[in-house]
């Protein structure tokens, strides 16, 4: 999941611009316009955007907060747009995922990790850029979930997982007005660059993506908890 060290292309994204840069910047109104500017107020050295310690985007979901160093703070979805879900699986233990994604010496984290008998716990917030696809760009555009197991093992893939998986991905497609389909939920495996397998052959897309669909037009709301 190492973020990739380069970007293809493109847009110069908000982040992209070093708080050295700024002063030159401010200058050059024909470059760049005062919103994006307004926005990186709180990059300034000694300054943070506030945050509430504990904060968690999805209803229900516990917190337990990943190293640092395994993600990048930001402000999605003002400065980059949040377009697709990630579907990974850990190859271990839901405890042995936390723990990794605590070590700062890992370099990757996702957003979320949910349990074999439901339980979703949040690492990152969503407006952070997590370091879970191995691809900059996909980090940027994405949220990660991480399904506790190996993709060796379909037993690992229970009812509960599927079905507490489904109502977040829903919810996280419903705030960011992603469509619920195979180009903007896609494995681990699909994201360019990347040596990694996940979720792997035994994991039922067609099961998930009805059980997203009807999550979604359930008459419970799966709204956000989240306080900036």
């Amino acid at each position: 999941m190492e973020q990739s060290k380069g970007r293809a292309g493109g847009r110069i994204g908000r982040r992209s611009l070093i708080i050295g840069g700024v002063a030159a910047a401010v200058g050059t109104g024909a470059v760049l316009a005062r919103d994006p500017l307004s926005r990186m107020w709180w990059q300034v050295p000694g300054v943070e955007k506030p945050r509430v310690a504990g904060a968690v985007d999805y209803r229900g979901a516990r917190w337990i907060a990943a190293s640092s160093a395994n993600w990048r703070r930001a402000d999605r979805p003002d400065d980059f747009s949040v377009d697709m879900v990630i579907i990974h699986v850990t190859q271990g233990s839901f405890d042995s995922a936390v723990k990794v994604f605590q070590d700062p010496g890992h370099g990757a984290a996702s957003h979320y990790i949910v349990r074999d008998d439901g339980h979703i716990t949040q690492m990152i917030r969503e407006l952070d850029v997590a370091y879970h696809a191995g691809n900059r760009e996909y980090n940027e555009r994405s949220v990660g979930i991480e399904h506790a197991g190996f993709v060796d093992r379909p037993e690992d893939f229970t009812d509960a997982m599927y079905e507490a998986s489904a109502r977040l991905t829903a919810g996280i497609c419903a705030r960011y007005g992603i469509p619920v389909d195979r180009e903007h939920i896609i494995g681990h495996v699909e994201v360019p660059g990347t040596d990694h397998t996940d979720p792997g052959p035994h994991w039922d897309w067609d099961r998930y993506l009805t059980l997203v669909r009807q999550a979604a037009t359930a008459p419970s709301p799966n709204t956000s908890e989240a306080a900036t």
